[in-house]
């Protein structure tokens, strides 16, 4: 008896919550006069997209974007408003990245370099979302474009020879990002300026993934320089014209905790994944962290080892055990019967050029 008034009362306390929201909902519609009824919760600005990728043993999976424009160099939208999208979109980090040398729009704008930062950095505190410090080095292959992140004065990278530029940006202790290097000839080729600037330790890190196009070659590059994977948007004009609905490419940053230095020590580490359209690039380790906090199993039957398994992310994973074909939804559960034996393989997980997230089927712990 005592349960049930309990039960009685949870659920009176419920829906008396839910009256009260209604009727503070339905009051966004506030007639003024005769003449005008304000629609006050047609504002949809600050609704904030979740987008559900698990943390890893002993990280925060940190959503970023380290690779974005404004109209401070040849991007449409003025910084904050970048700041708003990612808030949105559900990142937890964004770099304004504006080009050095490329500036189409500088007579009408400030001429220094740091100015997109500044009114970024203000929208991020605004909105707890992590704005990084960065530029990029804009020059022709044989060099390309490359990121410097965790700068602490760009202008000092406006000088006439590039190595100059990627010189000072070390000296700020910059973590340095190799950008789209399939682009714009699409040839991803490792040149020895690369080649040293990595055993320099000069370059950190390089794109697998930039605006629409991934580079499977690059994969390989990773694993061998031990470089960190990442996936950008590069984006210029509003993102939604670009991905619509869809999870924008990300670089997943698996940090020790929630703060720019996180991002950047995970960075420097190495802890990172690439996602991209439903595609993820990464070491071993992380993308096996990964699948095994997205997939959780249940034990329906032992006999027939068939199990349910839920998918609690936002990332699909497709699987192939010999000749069958296994899909595990975003936010579904699917029940299959387990193989006794077997090579699966993640066909949408990538460690290198030819090579996917593999693993025996006496690994899964039923």
């Amino acid at each position: 008896m005592k349960i049930n008034t309990l039960r009685i009362c949870l659920f009176t306390f419920v829906l008396a919550c839910f009256c009260i929201f209604n009727l503070n909902a339905q009051s966004y519609s506030i007639m003024e006069n005769n003449e005008v009824v304000k629609l006050s919760d047609i504002e949809k600005s600050d609704v904030r997209n979740i987008v559900n990728i698990p943390n890893i043993s002993g990280y925060y999976t940190l959503k970023c974007d380290l690779h974005t424009h404004t109209v401070f160099s040849d991007g449409d939208v003025w910084p904050d408003v970048r700041v708003k999208e990612a808030w949105q979109h559900g990142l937890d980090a964004i770099a304004i990245t504006d080009h050095i040398e490329y500036r189409p729009h500088k007579d009408m704008l400030n001429g220094d370099h740091n100015e997109s930062y500044k009114i970024a950095k203000k929208k991020g505190d605004a909105l707890g979302v992590i704005v990084i410090k960065g530029a990029e080095v804009t020059r022709s292959k044989p060099l390309g474009h490359l990121n410097a992140l965790f700068i602490q004065d760009a202008n000092l990278l406006d000088v006439k020879e590039p190595l100059d530029a990627i010189n000072e940006a070390v000296r700020q202790d910059a973590f340095i990002l190799w950008n789209h290097p399939g682009w714009p000839d699409n040839k991803s080729t490792l040149y020895p300026v690369h080649e040293q600037l990595i055993k320099d330790k000069k370059i950190h890190g390089v794109e697998v993934f930039n605006y629409n196009e991934y580079y499977p070659v690059v994969f390989d590059w990773c694993k061998n320089y031990s470089l960190a994977f990442t996936a950008n948007s590069d984006i210029h004009y509003l993102v939604k014209e670009m991905y619509g609905a869809n999870i924008r490419p990300m670089t997943l940053v698996f940090a020790s905790e929630r703060s720019e230095k996180g991002v950047r020590d995970a960075l420097f580490a190495g802890r990172t994944a690439a996602y991209f359209n439903g595609y993820l690039a990464a070491k071993t380790e992380y993308l096996y962290g990964l699948l095994e906090a997205s997939l959780k199993i249940k034990l329906i039957n032992p006999e027939k080892r068939k199990v349910e398994i839920t998918n609690i992310s936002d990332i699909s994973y497709r699987m192939t055990c010999g000749d069958k074909l296994y899909v595990f939804p975003a936010g579904k559960a699917i029940q299959i019967e387990i193989p006794k034996e077997g090579k699966v393989t993640v066909t949408n997980c990538f460690t290198g050029m030819n090579e996917h997230l593999a693993f025996n089927v006496s690994d899964i712990n039923l």
